[in-house]
């Protein structure tokens, strides 16, 4: 959305058994990169009307309330049939609220037979860049205030965060 690539991006499946276990050098990492990021798409296969498991256990390891605080997030779900299309915005979103998260923009669900296809992509990026841009603004002035209160100034980057791989030109595109 700002015309830049991400710099992060984080397969949650490939952090492996880490997941389950507190204090792990490589979890607390990518924690770290998502929550430094000014932008983050946070992406899950539909599973269950809802994002799976795998993404809720690393959710988990962020602060309830400040985990997010000043991240500006795109909550995106895949699914395979449109009777799914709220998943994003009734259940990952509050999800991402709750951890600090800045919601404003609405839930993308894209439909995996096809989203590399579709242009729905490509037209939210276009319609909420603008949208992003001014947030991105404002919550790296409330990241860099609260940082600063605690003694610590960060670079902030761009985090895509996926529970599943979603080809790359589609999350660039996404991020476009």
């Amino acid at each position: 959305m700002s015309g830049r690539p991400a710099d992060h991006v984080i397969e949650v499946v490939e952090l492996g058994s880490a997941l389950l276990e507190w204090g792990d050098d490589g979890i607390a990492a990518a924690v770290d990169a998502v929550a430094r990021s000014d932008l983050a798409v946070i992406a899950s296969p539909t599973y269950k009307a809802t994002y799976t498991g795998l993404l809720k256990t690393f959710l988990d390891k962020f602060t309830g309330g400040t985990g997010m605080q000043g991240v500006v997030t795109v909550p995106l779900m895949l699914g395979g049939a449109w009777n799914h299309a709220l998943a994003a915005e009734l259940t990952l979103k509050p999800v991402l609220a709750e951890l600090g998260a800045t919601t404003a923009l609405p839930g993308l669900f894209l439909l995996e037979s096809e989203f590399e296809s579709d242009g729905r992509i490509e037209e939210y990026a276009q319609r909420w860049a603008p949208v992003v841009a001014q947030l991105s603004v404002h919550c790296l002035v409330e990241r860099r205030a609260l940082r600063l209160a605690r003694w610590r100034v960060a670079e902030v980057p761009r985090c895509t965060l996926t529970s599943f791989a979603i080809e790359a030109a589609a999350i660039k595109a996404l991020l476009l």
